[in-house]
């Protein structure tokens, strides 16, 4: 057995001890949108810092603890604060939580994040189902050697974010009179936001927003037969007046306001996936 699967293994073992069951639906709560996990029946609730292999979320407006409980009556494991590229982690420790979900008997990972509107059409406090990324300039999770464990060598993306959970989500969006778009996110590593000139270049390429997460995550959960549905909330605009500066803080503020829409999509798509 390799050294990841041997690691893996103790923080499956770990957190197995500590909730007891298991649930085949996972969420990951981005930037400024930890107050979903408020809103989940807690029945149980690991720090990462009590967790083997996990890292420590370092920035803020994210949570850092894994959390087992209801969301509309559905159980749900929730990471409430995901791990950067940024932060100085690398891709392995970036995604081995999608690992241990999978791990886990999590068969449908939800994730959510913050993101810059890179779309003209679109405004702070939109939601954005992520129908497809790119992934260009960010590193990929899978370089190095494969774990034959976990998945192919060469996984296939051309679909890499469910059709049928985004069809479901939009369904329930119009029901509740949720305005919502769909689009492709870019990922980049940051931490720092982008310059103009490259908002216009990933406007250029066919990008609606432009993040600093996600895309690893979802290759990973891709690579181990995991479906993947995701949102972003439109925090800032990319395609701006050069005198407007983004500020993390308005970041979160941004997304905090939009939560309650999240929250609604994310509790109504848990029952029907």
């Amino acid at each position: 057995m390799s050294e990841l699967m041997l690691q893996l293994n103790e923080t499956v073992n770990f957190i197995k001890s500590k909730i007891g069951t298991s649930t085949r639906i996972g969420i990951v709560l981005g930037s400024g949108l930890g107050n979903l996990a408020e809103v989940i029946k807690v029945n149980q609730s690991i720090p990462y810092s009590e967790i083997p292999n996990f890292q420590t979320s370092t920035v803020k407006g994210h949570g850092g603890r894994l959390i087992l409980g209801e969301l509309g009556g559905v159980t749900v494991l929730v990471m409430s604060g995901r791990f950067h590229f940024y932060e100085g982690y690398t891709p392995d420790q970036v995604i081995l939580p999608i690992r241990v979900m999978k791990l886990l008997g999590v068969e449908t990972v939800l994730l959510s994040n913050a993101a810059g509107g890179v779309n003209p059409n679109f405004k702070v406090g939109d939601l954005m189902i992520i129908n497809d990324h790119i992934s260009f300039f960010t590193a990929n999770p899978l370089i190095g050697k494969n774990v034959e464990e976990l998945g192919t060598r060469f996984p296939d993306m051309s679909e890499p974010y469910s059709l049928e959970i985004i069809d479901k989500a939009l369904a329930i969006a119009k029901a509740n009179n949720i305005e919502i778009h769909q689009g492709v996110y870019t990922a980049v590593t940051g931490p720092t936001f982008e310059t103009h000139a490259e908002y216009r270049l990933i406007k250029t390429i066919g990008s609606d927003v432009v993040g600093m997460s996600t895309v690893q995550e979802t290759i990973a959960a891709v690579h181990c037969g995991m479906k993947v549905f995701a949102v972003s909330v439109v925090t800032d605009l990319g395609i701006r007046d050069n005198n407007n500066v983004i500020t993390h803080e308005e970041v979160l503020q941004a997304a905090k306001e939009a939560e309650p829409k999240l929250t609604l999509l994310f509790t109504e798509l848990v029952k029907v996936i």
